[in-house]
């Protein structure tokens, strides 16, 4: 991969970006940033009631079209603490939300590609289902990981949106975790970069009021560039956690997250959760640093692997199956009941066990 490393030291900070309370005051803790603490086992729906797989057997993964106003609102209805979403930046600087780096379509049954940066607003907002209207909108295609294009078909469809969207139309307690998607081919330069997020800053700053938001990114740039531009809101390093390698040695081990955090700033590092469970000690390495851990990937649609992570002591989790682990984190956060009524005991390791299955599950996760 070849993105570009660049100092944040080159690009201005964002002057107007206001410090009052009543524009931005979504702080976790009472000292700001300086002292940011996760305040409870967060649980946090992957692009609204979860991602689509369209070629999954499994009908969880196309219930609702991800990242839209109706995934994000029936995952408020659960006891969610976040939803995560991807914003990515048009042409003309609306910040909208979508995951893929291209949108395909098809035109009298050819297939085309567009790059979601390069086209306008309006011509994104043109795909798909149309807000407001019985109309259908230019036929909305994804490209799945082995290359095959296929029709994008849920349960329960729905229009592309924007991030002011998002909002002025979700329920305004849910907190939104903002990843700020770019793309892992190209090269951005620093200003590219600036120009990109303080759009998204900008509606950030206008609507986001009491709402909690934590920004986040796999780009170590992108995440330094948002921290020094304003200091308001957490921001969160993704990393794969050495489960996959790139060009940039920064994203390839929870090492060099750490690292990043510490030097940048910034509050804390969502990894991919095999490359905590292949690397357990890391996570007392992240708490003395000072930051805060929560972790993404299909594990965590795996209620004992969740529960395993709370043991572990991380803060957090991004899920696709939201329903059932809302509510078997509902479950394992309750007072534990030993008497004969209890049909749901919870696992209570020792320390010695505990150590044990740290240094078991790496082995169990290798291949």
């Amino acid at each position: 991969m070849s993105l570009k490393a660049i100092h944040v030291t080159e690009v201005p900070s964002l002057d107007n970006f206001p410090e009052n309370p009543s524009l931005c005051a979504s702080r976790f803790s009472p000292g700001g940033l300086s002292s940011f603490k996760i305040p409870k086992f967060l649980v946090v729906g992957h692009r609204g009631h979860g991602m689509n797989m369209l070629q999954s057997p499994d009908p969880r993964f196309s219930a609702f079209k991800e990242n839209s106003i109706l995934s994000f609102n029936a995952a408020s209805k659960l006891p969610l603490d976040f939803i995560e979403f991807d914003v990515q930046v048009t042409r003309d600087g609306c910040p909208v939300i979508f995951h893929d780096d291209f949108i395909y379509s098809e035109d009298n049954g050819v297939v085309y590609e567009k790059r979601v940066t390069e086209v306008s607003s309006s011509e994104f907002m043109s795909y798909g289902p149309q807000r407001g209207t019985e109309k259908s909108g230019k036929p909305l295609l994804r490209k799945s990981k082995e290359g095959k294009i296929l029709k994008w078909c849920v349960q329960q469809d729905d229009s592309l949106c924007t991030l002011q969207e998002a909002f002025e139309k979700v329920e305004p307690k849910l907190g939104f975790n903002i990843e700020l998607k770019l793309d892992d081919n190209l090269v951005y330069s620093s200003d590219h970069l600036s120009r990109l997020l303080l759009p998204i800053l900008q509606v950030v700053c206008d609507y986001g009021k009491e709402r909690p938001i934590i920004f986040s990114s796999f780009h170590p740039d992108a995440a330094l560039l948002v921290r020094k531009l304003q200091s308001i809101y957490p921001v969160f390093f993704l990393t794969n956690g050495g489960t996959e390698m790139y060009y940039d040695v920064r994203r390839n081990s929870l090492e060099e997250a750490i690292k990043v955090c510490v030097e940048g700033g910034l509050q804390g590092i969502v990894s991919e959760v095999k490359g905590v469970f292949r690397n357990p000690a890391a996570v007392n390495r992240i708490k003395e640093s000072k930051l805060s851990l929560m972790t993404y990937g299909k594990l965590n649609n795996v209620a004992e692997a969740v529960y395993m992570q709370h043991l572990m002591g991380i803060e957090g989790v991004i899920v696709d199956h939201v329903e059932e682990m809302t509510e078997a984190v509902t479950e394992m956060m309750k007072p534990s009941n030993r008497d004969a009524h209890d049909t749901k005991p919870k696992p209570n390791f020792s320390e010695r066990e505990l150590s044990f299955l740290l240094k078991l599950i790496p082995e169990l996760i290798q291949h």
